[in-house]
């Protein structure tokens, strides 16, 4: 029986770090870029030390700070600034792990552009070249990605999603730009960018919180990103979303890739599950023949 009790300690071992990459992969996830059109004429060498600096001064912050910003060149003509951010209910390693995925995205997603935005699903990724005047007219409270869920079959949720969202508004100020909570059957999230303060943080959040209304009409989930903040919402009807299931009850039914993930793992998971009952099934049936043979 020594064989089997290591065998199923070794099973129960993957099945846990199989559970913990499954939720890794969820915050990895790109949610969408966000590229200047103007980039650099000709060598981009300088610009790239720049940045690769800028990343080795941030990466390290994000396993202590889920908001830190930096300046990195010695050419003033190629200096960059940028930050990044991880949501509010991330774990230090959990942070750490998401902002260690940016540079490779930056540099494959953004490359020569002057200017970028990379946002996953855990953490997010500003940067801009200081010698250049970045061609955006964007507010900071217009609307640059959307993702819309399924429609819902009956739309009497909205009463449900509108209270959920009046108290996300006042919890992410109390919250300090953080908001992460459920009304009934309808889960909400919400949050402003590091350094914004209380009142800009709450008339983004509400901006945010209109445009939801009126571009995910029906939808049972959303996400709506602007320039300095962002917020979900899922709907449960079946109470299938835990109370405070804010690790990426924002994630489902608004990302293919996201759902394919899930299912992938929890392919594999039952996989190896039934594989381990089996193999302890089997060992057990083996022990109880050779008592019997000893007999």
């Amino acid at each position: 029986m020594d064989s089997t009790l290591k065998l199923f300690f070794v099973l129960s071992q993957t099945l846990l770090l199989l559970s913990q990459f499954s939720k890794a992969s969820d915050y990895n996830n790109l949610v969408y870029k966000n590229c200047s059109s103007q980039t650099l004429a000709g060598s981009n060498e300088s610009h790239s030390k720049s940045l690769h600096s800028l990343f080795q001064e941030l990466v390290p912050q994000s396993s202590k700070s889920k908001f830190f910003k930096a300046t990195a060149g010695d050419d003033p003509s190629a200096a960059v600034s940028g930050f990044f951010q991880c949501r509010g209910d991330l774990s230090n390693k959990d942070c750490f792990d998401c902002v260690n995925t940016l540079p490779d995205l930056s540099n494959s997603l953004c490359n020569k552009a002057v200017a970028g935005r990379i946002q996953l699903h855990g953490c997010y990724f500003y940067y801009e070249t200081d010698e250049f005047i970045v061609d955006d007219e964007t507010s900071k409270h217009d609307l640059i990605h959307k993702v819309c869920g399924q429609k819902a079959k009956d739309s009497s949720f909205e009463g449900q999603r509108d209270k959920a969202f009046e108290a996300m508004e006042s919890g992410v100020i109390d919250g300090k730009g953080f908001y992460s909570g459920d009304y009934e059957s309808v889960h909400a999230m919400a949050q402003c960018e590091g350094d914004l303060i209380d009142c800009d943080c709450g008339e983004c959040v509400s901006n945010a919180v209109q445009i939801a209304q009126e571009e995910c009409v029906g939808s049972v989930s959303g996400q709506i990103y602007l320039d300095r903040c962002f917020i979900s919402y899922s709907y449960f009807p079946h109470g299938s979303g835990p109370s405070g299931a804010s690790g990426n009850s924002d994630n489902k039914k608004s990302s293919g890739g996201d759902s394919n993930t899930g299912k992938t793992v929890a392919i594999v998971l039952g996989g190896v599950a039934a594989l381990a009952l089996g193999f302890i099934f089997l060992s057990f049936l083996r022990s109880c023949g050779d008592k019997d043979s000893i007999w």
